[in-house]
């Protein structure tokens, strides 16, 4: 009912004018403006469908503490940020779930902030706080892998932020706040959260420099719970305790609930800063710098209360007539101090000539200075204070990048013939020990519990003709070819004993691209795109280390990559004050690098879960994305989408339980609608609404209670925004998101009811 309540909606701007497929500079803007305002990456001769929302649209349309939120309204994306500050938030696109970090790319001024050491949504998840909210001018989102410009990651999508760069003296200061109540079994509280940031810049003479601070201060809601399967049999064993919850696991198991974990309050501090340099009037020399600060404490609540009123954490209890054995794990491993420093860094020089050639060249590193993770192992309550732990590291892990572009008009800026061509290399390390800790919270380093590390390199070289046939046929034919390279794999485990060393191993892969576009008239595009992709496996899909009973396995470190056939048909008719496009996309997937249950060791009757290659999945569906201005009156404007998804598996050796099964992660519908009405100059008032009906997380779909912890529900939430402006240089709002209370899960409980209020001083 709701996607037809979206359907609907965007059904209403098809009247004298309509809505807009992506948002579009405005007509009156001239064609150099309009280059100067987009990415790093000249996204306008890119062949791609794509989307953009403005600094301008992100101020008056959504409410926004961290960079990921400006994501929130655009086509086919969601964004799985749990609290304000979530340092796990990865993308899913049209095709692809939450679990699939590695199918994007995402950039800041051409800095990869895309962490595809992993393909996941926890450690691989986009590093996010490298960015500062205020000094975004634009996001840019490409669908699908149809510029032979971009590696086989861009298969679900890439997205390019550009921070503004000043012309003059200018300078600004927010100060923000949100107070979220959230109720959920034994947990009824509000938790707070401020940001303040501050930037400044100028241009001096061929000079021009950005800086920005950002700190924020999050407590966020519980965003993990200590369960239980109810056992069959009754028992009196064990101390009677109450205050658990009974509930069902995604697979409707009736479980019980007996806390909940981790309950975060995270410090970040930001430092980003960006300075450009004319070498002459069409060559500029850049240099992006973000510096990321990230302490994290979490924290725990049990609901279990023994008969003198004590908070209950481990040993053998009874709960309504039943025995239960606690680990002391069940509440200690939501307990964790993280303390990470992270630094990006990128070096570019470009030519913009306008003329017959010119060329770009980047180079970008990215650090983890530090990032540790210090757990307890031992029984809460005492492990609150001291006791035995562990420490996990990502120290010294990290990737760079380099790529080098040339463009080519041999008949000048209006000719009809445009070639692109260029190389790449790309490498990621991931360097990930385990330490045993006598005192958890600051004692030192002890015996190495584990270790896992890996490299990969890819190098690739790559061509695209964009050539116009005629005044209203565009064909652009694109080639990649990829050499990859995987490398300096370990596996280590004191106990249970493991020392492996894994083999290094080579691929190549060649990515086919075209896209033909046809414009009849001024107001009418359609387009027909298809292209090849090969998404090599990261560093932890190779290098997994399972548990299979009392041993540990190594499953696969020969995976081979996902090979990826996309295709897209769309249309698209254009307005003055707005435009509609309809897009109709397939993709085809063999070797699809999923986590499934299988033998292991692979001769065995032994079963466990770990990343696969399966052998063919197939997504297709529908898209449509619309926006439109002065919709009944003056000042209204609205904007939206609708997609629907049909994804499943359709072949796979390993495990017959998956075929015709639902792909992981792609909801069937999903969309959302934004309404921004400028009451007065001062005033903006704006209304959204989000949709999503669920999805599974198990790729035999034997999930299917998803309305609890671990399962995948869908919802639909809606948000508002007033913007004021006080002065010339002082603006107030206040929003609300999630104004219903919604109570959902994608996996974790997701916020409620947030009230946010911003104020902000620019010079």
């Amino acid at each position: 009912m709701k996607s037809l309540l979206l359907a609907s909606a965007c059904a209403l701007a098809l009247g004298p004018v309509t809505w807009a497929a992506t948002i579009l500079p405005d007509t009156t803007v001239s064609p150099v403006d309009v280059i100067a305002s987009v990415s790093h990456f000249d996204i306008a001769t890119l062949p791609n469908t794509r989307a953009s929302v403005t600094a301008e649209e992100i101020v008056k349309t959504i409410n926004v503490f961290t960079p990921e939120d400006t994501l929130r309204y655009l086509p086919s994306l969601t964004v799985r940020s749990r609290h304000v500050g979530d340092t796990q938030s990865p993308v899913a696109t049209r095709t692809s779930g939450l679990g699939a970090s590695a199918r994007s790319l995402i950039y800041v001024d051409g800095v990869l902030i895309s962490s595809l050491i992993g393909n996941n949504n926890t450690s691989a998840s986009p590093k996010w706080g490298l960015v500062s909210p205020e000094a975004i001018e634009r996001v840019d989102v490409l669908y699908g892998p149809f510029s032979a410009a971009f590696a086989g990651n861009s298969i679900g999508t890439v997205i390019a932020f550009t921070q503004r760069m000043p012309t003059k003296l200018e300078g600004s200061a927010q100060l923000q706040g949100q107070s979220q109540a959230f109720q959920k079994y034994g947990d009824d509280d509000s938790y707070g959260t401020w940001r303040f940031a501050a930037s400044l810049g100028d241009r001096i003479g061929k000079a021009a420099f950005r800086l920005s601070y950002n700190h924020l201060d999050a407590h966020s809601h519980p965003l993990t719970y200590a369960t239980a399967t109810v056992p069959t049999a009754a028992s009196a064993a064990g101390t009677p305790v109450t205050g658990a919850f009974n509930d069902n696991n995604r697979t409707a198991v009736p479980i019980l609930v007996l806390g909940s974990t981790g309950i975060e309050h995270q410090v970040q501090d930001n430092f980003s800063g960006r300075l450009t340099y004319d070498l002459t009037p069409a060559l500029t020399a850049a240099y992006t710098l973000g510096l990321f600060s990230n302490k994290d404490d979490s924290t725990v609540n049990s609901y279990l209360r023994n008969a003198a009123g004590q908070t209950v954490y481990t040993g053998q209890v009874n709960i309504a007539g039943r025995a239960y054995t606690l680990a002391n794990t069940a509440f200690s491993n939501g307990v964790y101090n993280m303390n990470e420093l992270l630094l990006a860094q990128g070096l570019s020089m470009a030519s913009s000539t306008g003329g017959v050639f010119d060329f770009d060249i980047v180079g970008t590193r990215f650090d983890y200075l530090k990032a540790r993770q210090r757990i307890p192992s031992g029984a809460l309550p005492a492990a609150f204070t001291s006791g035995a732990g562990s420490l996990a590291s990502t120290d010294d892990t990290g990737w760079y990048t380099l790529d080098a572009k040339g463009t080519w008009r041999p008949q000048g800026i209006d000719g009809a013939k445009i070639v692109t061509f260029g190389a790449h290399q790309d490498s990621f390390k991931l360097n990930s020990p385990r330490y045993a800790l006598a005192d958890w919270i600051s004692g030192p380093i002890g015996a190495t519990q584990s270790f896992s590390r890996g490299r990969t390199r890819t190098r690739a070289v790559w061509a695209q003709d964009a050539w116009t046939i005629s005044p209203k046929v565009t064909a652009t034919l694109g080639l990649r070819i990829e050499s990859w390279r995987a490398y300096n794999g370990l596996n280590y485990s004191a106990a249970p004993a493991l020392n492996r060393d894994q083999p290094e191993i080579k691929r190549t892969a060649v990515s086919p691209k075209a896209v033909l576009a046809y414009a009849p008239s001024g107001d009418w595009r359609l387009k027909a795109s298809v292209g090849a992709a090969s998404r090599f496996p990261t560093v932890t899909e190779l290098y997994q280390s399972i548990t299979v009973g009392t041993a540990l396995q190594v499953p696969n470190p020969n995976l081979k990559p996902e090979k990826a056939l996309s295709s897209e048909l769309s249309v698209e008719r254009l307005w003055d004050d707005g435009s509609l496009r309809l897009s109709v996309f397939d993709e085809r997937i063999e070797d699809t690098l999923l986590s499934q249950t299988a033998p292991l060791p692979v001769s065995s009757t032994t079963l466990a879960s770990y990343v696969q290659n399966v052998d063919r999945t197939h997504v297709t569906g529908v898209e449509l994305v619309a926006s439109r201005r002065d919709v009944l009156v003056r000042g209204l404007e609205l904007s939206g989408w609708v997609t629907y998804a049909s994804g499943e598996v359709e072949k796979d050796a390993a495990f017959a339980a998956a075929v015709g099964k639902r792909l992981p992660g792609v909801p069937r519908w999903r969309g959302s609608v934004v309404a921004s009405y400028a009451v007065t100059p001062k005033l903006d008032l704006s209304l959204a609404a989000r949709y999503s009906d669920r999805q599974f997380s198990a790729i035999d779909n034997s999930d299917r209670y998803a309305n609890t912890y671990q399962g995948f529900g869908g919802y639909f939430v809606a948000d508002a925004k007033a913007r004021y402006r006080v002065s010339g240089h002082l603006t107030a709002s206040l929003g609300v998101n999630n104004i219903g209370g919604r109570d959902y899960f994608l996996f974790h409980p997701f916020p409620q009811r947030s009230v946010v209020a911003d104020l902000s001083w620019t010079y």
